[in-house]
């Protein structure tokens, strides 16, 4: 018998089973037939001994791969699957590598204190990343490092990264003129995060100086094309109780009242924080569209819309996922990567109205 301080090894099973250590492998491996007799002998010490299999570390080792696919995601995990377009993203992905059979490997782009990225030490083959913030470039540069093919969705991760990158840009401003076409001009913005802090408050001009996060500053971008000087308010998440504080922030004053010169319309970075927007003015008496117009960007089933179908953007999220493990797919089996670029559709709903008289 093995000490129980170690893991019995397939040698351990063969001695005690009287046979070659080759033939105790392939009665694991499958691959070649053995007597029924020699197989239930090296089953049975294999049992007595605690042993399960061959050691998948070591299987790997001898192919030179773990079969995982690392995808660093910003923040909380436990947010990221809140946000539909996440778990959009996610389905395309694993459908794109599950023809190569590789799983994955989930992560936040952050590490505690000055511990190294996660990434670092990860055994995986490829890595794909999720946005490009200052915290995730940390990660590229560890990826980098270890010479890891690596995908990024919607960052600048410089030279030589296949990029999967959206009309962010372009989709926020066509939503944002429509509702300037409608006659809006007190509109405001509710933003995604602004840079790793992910910290909440008024769109500042130093703030958004010191930015850093690509898909945030591009949709900006897009709204400031149509209302150049308005006001907006920056969440922490892509959550609909952040699009409700946000909300608070921008049509009540200190006391809670309803504002004179509030907007009549707001523009929101995610149907997420679109709906909480719609939730917070109807808590505060508004009726969407007829006293507020609230479109979003994104084109997802969002909780919190009741029967109302929201203006916005739909962006193709599967679709995203599925280029990114395709490229991962082609680095792997030595070819170069591509960047691939996708586009928004406008989508009409009922959430935007002229301002009211």
């Amino acid at each position: 018998m093995t000490s129980s301080a170690r893991r019995a090894t397939i040698a351990d099973v063969a001695r005690a089973a009287g046979v070659s250590t080759s033939t105790a492998s392939v009665v694991f491996s499958g691959k070649v037939n053995v007597a029924d007799a020699t197989r239930a002998r090296v089953l049975e010490a294999a049992a007595e001994l605690g042993y399960a299999g061959p050691d998948p570390r070591a299987a790997s080792l001898r192919r030179g791969r773990s079969g995982i696919v690392g995808v660093v995601l910003s923040g909380e995990l436990r947010y990221a699957f809140l946000d539909p377009v996440t778990t959009a993203m996610m389905d395309g992905l694993a459908e794109a590598l599950d023809p190569a059979g590789a799983g994955l490997l989930l992560m936040r782009d952050d590490p505690h204190g000055e511990e190294i990225p996660p990434i670092a030490e990860a055994p995986v083959d490829a890595v794909v990343l999720i946005g490009c913030s200052a915290r995730a470039e940390q990660a590229l540069d560890a990826v980098r490092q270890r010479g890891l093919p690596v995908v990024v969705i919607e960052g600048d991760a410089g030279e030589g990264v296949p990029q999967i990158t959206l009309d962010n840009r372009e989709a926020s401003a066509k939503v944002t003129r429509r509702v300037f076409q409608l006659g809006h001009r007190r509109a405001a913005t509710v933003t995604l995060p602004l840079d790793a802090a992910r910290e909440r408050g008024p769109l500042t001009a130093e703030r958004v100086s010191a930015a850093t996060v690509d898909v945030t500053l591009d949709r900006l971008a897009g709204f400031r094309e149509s209302f150049p000087e308005s006001p907006g308010v920056t969440a922490a998440a892509s959550l609909v109780d952040e699009g409700m504080i946000a909300a608070r922030a921008l049509l009540t004053d200190a006391g809670g009242a309803l504002r004179d010169d509030r907007p009549t319309a707001i523009v929101a970075q995610s149907d997420l924080l679109a709906a909480g927007v719609i939730r917070a003015a109807e808590e505060l008496g508004l009726r969407v569209p007829e006293d507020l117009t609230v479109v979003g960007f994104d084109g997802i089933a969002a909780d919190g819309l009741g029967s109302l179908k929201l203006t916005t953007v739909a962006q193709p999220a599967v679709a995203k996922g599925r280029a990114a493990g395709e490229q991962v797919r082609r680095m792997l089996d030595g070819e170069a990567g591509e960047s691939v670029h996708f586009t928004c559709t406008y989508r009409e709903g009922e959430t935007a109205a002229p301002p009211p008289v």
